[in-house]
């Protein structure tokens, strides 16, 4: 609040000088007027007077409003940076921000500070990290293991048929692709659903029967029932989500 009393006062200051200093310059005048012209010119000088008086005005009108422009100017300027500075300190000690970068954000997505909009932006990133991650597995493996036997039947296509890379798209057929497509959205609706009031990347099944059928996940993405148990060691657990996150 401090700078933008200063601001205003400053500006009041300017308005004051600029009409003070007309008033002084039209006093001169009407003053040699008297001098000069006799007293029956009297009221044609005091005429004349009032039109320089009066000419001079807006001279003072355009300081005031100068001035008062640039010290509104100046207080935005000052209510922005610092606003600026405490949405970026909101979300500096989240998971993700590890040296030598720190706080990454060039694009300013968090420039307004919500926590929804953060919130949600981290399980899209989380969600989309783990999905190029196993993407990156399955290129690798492939080049070493193949699935045996068909991959269609129908077209007699096998497993070790398939090229790796994006030769593969023509080679697999469109059935393949549709099955493909079903498994995602299977998994993105039932399987691996993000509940709100869990941390941005703790999912949950969400099938029927509320708790009595659904699960979560444990470390390394194991269900429940399989042995998967999440990581108690806080510190360990913070350096295992800064690393899905950083090669995510």
């Amino acid at each position: 609040m401090a700078p933008k009393n200063q601001a205003i006062a400053a500006a009041v200051v300017v308005g004051s000088a600029a009409a003070s200093s007309s008033a002084f310059v039209a006093s001169p005048g009407l003053q040699k007027a008297g001098a000069v012209h006799s007293q029956n010119l009297r009221s044609n000088s005091a005429g004349a007077g009032a039109g320089s008086g009066s000419s001079s005005l807006p001279l003072s009108v355009i300081g005031a409003v100068l001035g008062t422009t640039a010290a509104v100017a100046s207080v935005k300027r000052s209510g922005r940076s610092t606003r600026e500075v405490v949405q970026v300190r909101a979300f500096e000690n989240e998971l993700g921000v590890q040296p030598p970068v720190g706080f990454w954000d060039p694009a300013g997505f968090t420039a307004e500070g919500n926590q929804y909009d953060f919130y949600r932006r981290r399980c899209i990133e989380l969600k989309h990290g783990r999905v190029a991650m196993l993407a990156c597995t399955g290129y690798i493996v492939q080049e070493f293991v193949r699935f045996p036997g068909f991959l269609s039947p129908s077209s007699s296509i096998k497993f070790a048929d398939i090229p790796n890379g994006l030769a593969a798209v023509e080679k697999v057929p469109a059935v393949g692709w549709f099955q493909y497509t079903v498994f995602c959205g299977i998994c993105d609706l039932w399987l691996c659903h993000q509940v709100p009031s869990n941390p941005p990347g703790k999912l949950t099944t969400r099938l029927f029967g509320e708790g009595i059928t659904n699960y979560e996940y444990g470390s390394i993405g194991l269900p429940g029932y399989l042995g998967g148990k999440p990581v108690d060691n806080p510190e360990l657990k913070k350096k295992k989500l800064n690393a899905e996150l950083a090669n995510g």
